[in-house]
């Protein structure tokens, strides 16, 4: 028996009326995952396309990709000198000290965010919405490596619930929720979310990230730290999850812009925003504040800058 035959045998039992009724959003979700919705408009549709929004998110997901295999604090495992049996030369070690990380964090935000958004559905009897895609890698990405797992639940748990569904979910909230439950823990807990102790997933190592040290002295804190702007573009420092590479984030964004998902113009504008800026603090100078003598292709390696540019 098919995929598509069980579905279908079970679906009467979550319409209205039947035993599962109270969990068709659930259903409703698994189905559309894998097959197009069997109903069409009625009327004459504007856009003709056969890219759903839940087939638009799941790309936007997908283009995520690179900082997930390549970043998850995979390549910074190489700033270790030794972990029992672990080989900073090789890449398979490092990927595999990284995911022993990564991958924790992003199934509690998954499962715990997702339990939201299937209460919530089920409660107002709509279909879940197919942003949370999104948002669950969006918040796992921009944690630091190292974060205690229970905080990673009740960040994402304070960002769905407060960030969107008391405004009434999708559509209505005026907050990012994946950036919601990040400032929460910022200010709940900033001993785990900031400081020189945190952000690298391996014993016996803490440091500044990149741009704590460009804060701190400029562009020679940098230099006096080892790190150059092509480790600072390629990931070989230290930061939250899905920023420290801007090579990986420029392949999110080919994926986006190829797929017309991501307009152009917009992340120009942010990066010609971003030039005009810096060249206008550098111009200005500042003898208490490093960072205004730092040149904008440093702005684009340091920091969240190309994360928020591109997602």
């Amino acid at each position: 028996m098919s995929l598509r035959s069980i579905l279908d045998k079970m679906e009467p039992h979550f319409h209205k009326g039947g035993k599962y009724e109270k969990f068709y959003a659930l259903y409703e979700a698994v189905d559309t995952i894998f097959y197009t919705p069997g109903y069409v408009t009625k009327t004459g549709a504007h856009v003709r396309d056969g890219l759903d929004l839940k087939r638009m998110m799941i790309t936007v997901w997908t283009a995520m990709d690179a900082m997930n295999i390549s970043q998850a604090d995979g390549w910074r495992g190489s700033l270790v000198a030794s972990v029992a049996g672990f080989d900073p030369a090789s890449i398979w070690h490092n990927m595999a000290l990284g995911a022993s990380y990564w991958l924790p964090v992003y199934l509690v935000v998954f499962v715990v965010g997702g339990f939201w958004e299937v209460l919530f559905a089920s409660v107002r009897g709509h279909e879940i919405n197919e942003g949370f895609f999104v948002t669950s890698v969006l918040f796992a990405l921009i944690l630091p490596p190292d974060i205690p797992l229970w905080q990673a639940a009740l960040g994402i748990t304070f960002g769905i619930v407060v960030g969107k569904e008391i405004f009434g979910g999708t559509g209505m909230n005026f907050l990012n929720p994946a950036l919601t439950g990040r400032a929460f823990l910022y200010f709940a807990y900033p001993a785990q979310m900031s400081g020189d102790a945190v952000w690298t997933a391996v014993d016996g190592f803490s440091g500044a990230t990149a741009l704590g040290l460009a804060n701190a002295g400029g562009v020679q804190a940098l230099a006096d730290a080892g790190i150059t702007w092509s480790d600072a573009f390629i990931g070989n420092v230290q930061g939250s999850v899905g920023e420290v590479s801007t090579l990986a984030i420029a392949a999110g964004a080919v994926v986006l812009l190829w797929t017309r998902i991501a307009a152009w113009r917009i992340m120009a504008g942010v990066m010609v925003g971003m030039i005009l800026m810096s060249g206008l603090l550098n111009l200005i100078g500042s003898d208490t504040n490093p960072l205004f003598a730092l040149p904008f292709y440093w702005h684009l390696v340091v920091g969240g800058f190309a994360f928020g540019m591109v997602f």
